[in-house]
């Protein structure tokens, strides 16, 4: 069966992240694809992965993959292999690519985008990134709301901060894109 473009940048994105990043466990991945996600949409008014985020108490995440993680469907469980491995007094979720990543779904802005955020979480563990995607005014914060917000969707435009100079410019960008993928039927 043939992925849609968008199906096939969300497994294309673990991909990178499984070849790029050392201890690429299922939290830590959560907060790559939410960082990916909304610095790209904070740019552009588009996500790259097209996932909806949800507020849960550990932080953001992305529910497409969440609700594969146990029972992959094709596309990713040809991509990864999910590995238990003992991690002093945890269990870790080990991503482990079984493909190359192909960077043709991407565009240069995203590409960079991938690379800038691996390389900057390559060798942290999750939960040294919590202060990121936990950040106060932050689109996890302000959807979460200490529990207020539980397993509620993070919208998008809360990666645009309010003083943002090209707030309105990247807002009006996202209500264009939205209008195209619904007349996509997307």
């Amino acid at each position: 069966m043939l992925k849609s473009h968008t199906e096939e940048k969300f497994v294309q994105a673990i991909l990178y992240f499984a070849h790029n990043t050392q201890a690429l466990g299922k939290i830590k991945l959560f907060k790559l694809m939410f960082l990916l996600d909304f610095e790209h949409f904070r740019q552009t008014g588009r996500s790259v992965t097209g996932q909806e985020y949800r507020a849960w108490r550990m932080g953001p995440v992305p529910a497409g993959l969440v609700q594969q993680w146990d029972q992959p469907e094709d596309g990713l469980r040809d991509a990864i292999r999910i590995v238990p491995e003992k991690v002093i007094s945890h269990w870790r979720e080990t991503v482990i690519p079984l493909q190359p990543f192909d960077a043709t779904h991407f565009s240069k802005r995203e590409l960079r985008l991938l690379e800038s955020i691996a390389q900057q979480y390559r060798e942290t563990l999750s939960d040294a990134m919590i202060d990121v995607t936990h950040a106060e005014n932050g689109a996890w914060s302000k959807t979460w709301q200490e529990g207020a917000g539980k397993d509620q969707v993070i919208e998008y435009r809360l990666a645009v901060p309010d003083d943002a100079g090209d707030r309105e410019a990247v807002l009006e960008a996202a209500n264009l894109y939205a209008g195209i993928a619904a007349a996509q039927g997307r």
